[in-house]
């Protein structure tokens, strides 16, 4: 490609997004360059305060259990406080308990911070997904979840290099930078960023009126769907669909932290250093780095479900090829597998999980979703470990290959049959508004399993959008608009 060309290819991956996407998007990036506390907790913990390694693990497990309990509550928060509140506490909240953490000595209360530090950091993130899908046309949330994606690794493949030379220096400026950089980011979404939720007056016939959130955005494909009242998390959980998916992305997520828990294990076990290790895993940020953009353009007008499922292939098997590893290069060349699954899996999957949101329920909606990935990181260091010691390191990589496997087909059943009823399309007032039409919505005249057209419904290229929405009377409608 020329220069030209991908001068061209760069403009087109940025433009289009609304300016408060940018700001959220820069205090993302100016939150991961602060990252300390995940990437050296263990090796703080264990060279610095000199206690054991099962000690060391017991905190983090607390640090992943606190976001396990906040995922939620931070849904709630998101829905009725609203978004740019709920960051706001959260962000300051993080602040204040990673610099207190720092002083700490004591084990028990060393203990309890990494809790409070866990539930404070994962706070943010149901709230930060939510005003996303509030301030981004559905035509472009793939390539917006694709570019936040990107600056979460790109700010953590900096920080992670930055704070690795401050450590040497001392740990307790690591602490308290953080915490300085995180009330950055607070002060930025302060600054800069509106409150993006959708008032009780955003129903169809608003929607169709006005057709854009005062963020810029579009109006969700969701709103006003055949819901009448509060979303409460009793909804959520009776939302079979969306628990479905939110069951494979803890899969997904038990298969994708083996890269940072059991991989490091199964590679010391094999006589590698730390070093190799490090090596290696780098990989994993470059490549995520340079190929995140270039790979979400060729995606982002292509099927999702077929994404998802060659995804967790590329997952389960690109874990699988690690029983096969026996230098650094060949574990580099796995990991470059399953960073390419990694790539592909997340901005599709967010988009489907803001898809299947009600828009009166987003923060709840992605409360769950988070609490997969938190659960996933509270349940692989533990599962990791008991299976390397109790039958070798081959048999994680195996029962990775079995769960992408599984993920995989889970995906495409769930894709083909929807639960509640059968499908149905409704034509209302978002669909006159588009000027589209639901009879056709795939290219071929017909409805496919109620995703109204694969990702063509994404990126809105073929189709103005669409979104399965469970109806009053429990069927499940494609909506267009």
């Amino acid at each position: 490609m020329s220069v030209a060309g991908l001068r061209r290819a760069a403009r087109e991956s940025v433009s289009g997004l609304p300016r408060e996407f940018w700001w959220l998007w820069t205090s993302t990036l100016v939150n991961r360059l602060g990252a300390f506390v995940a990437t050296f907790m263990a090796l703080y913990l264990t060279l610095e305060r000199g206690y054991s390694a099962s000690y060391a693990g017991l905190v983090a497990a607390l640090h992943g259990l606190g976001g396990v309990v906040s995922a939620l509550g931070a849904g709630v928060m998101t829905d009725r406080l609203g978004r740019r509140p709920t960051m706001l506490i959260a962000q300051t909240s993080t602040a204040v308990s990673v610099a207190v953490l720092g002083f700490m000595t004591e084990p028990v209360a060393i203990a309890a911070v990494a809790f409070v530090v866990g539930m404070a950091s994962n706070a943010s993130r149901p709230a930060v997904q939510a005003m996303m899908a509030d301030i981004v046309r559905p035509e472009d949330r793939v390539r917006a979840f694709s570019l936040n994606y990107w600056a979460i690794n790109l700010g953590f493949a900096v920080s992670s290099a930055g704070a690795g030379f401050v450590a040497e220096y001392s740990y307790l400026a690591g602490f308290l930078g953080e915490a300085a950089m995180t009330l950055v980011c607070a002060v930025v979404v302060f600054a800069k960023v509106p409150e993006s939720r959708p008032g009780p007056e955003s129903g169809p016939g608003k929607a169709a009126a006005s057709g854009r959130t005062a963020g810029g955005g579009a109006v969700s494909d969701r709103a006003g769907a055949g819901r009448s009242g509060e979303v409460r998390l009793s909804t959520v959980l009776r939302d079979g669909r969306f628990m479905s998916v939110v069951g494979l992305s803890f899969v997904i997520a038990l298969i994708f932290q083996q890269g940072y828990v059991g991989l490091p294990v199964a590679m010391g076990t094999d006589g590698f250093s730390s070093s190799d290790f490090g090596t290696a895993i780098a990989v994993n940020g470059v490549l995520i780095v340079v190929l995140q953009i270039p790979v979400t353009r060729f995606i982002e007008h292509r099927d999702p479900r077929r994404l998802l499922v060659v995804s967790s292939l590329l997952a389960g098997y690109g874990f699988g090829l690690t029983m096969f590893a026996g230098s650094v290069t060949v574990y580099a060349l796995t990991i470059c597998v399953w960073t390419v699954a990694e790539i592909v899996n997340s901005p599709i999957q967010t988009g489907l999980v803001v898809r299947l949101s009600p828009t009166e329920g987003r923060g709840r909606y992605q409360g769950m979703y988070t609490m997969s990935w938190s659960a996933a990181a509270l349940v692989a260091p533990l599962m990791s470990g008991q299976v390397i010691d109790r039958f070798g390191a081959q048999w994680l990589w195996g029962m990775c290959t079995v769960l992408g496997t599984g993920a995989a087909l889970g995906y495409w059943l769930l894709m083909r049959n929807l639960p509640g009823g059968p499908v149905t399309v409704s034509e209302g007032e978002d669909a006159a508004e588009s000027g589209g039409t639901a009879k056709d919505r795939t290219g071929t005249g017909q409805v496919v399993n109620g995703q109204a057209g694969s990702a063509r419904g994404e990126s809105g290229k073929d189709e103005p959008d669409g979104a399965c929405t469970p109806s009053a009377s429990g069927q499940v409608s494609v909506e267009a608009g």
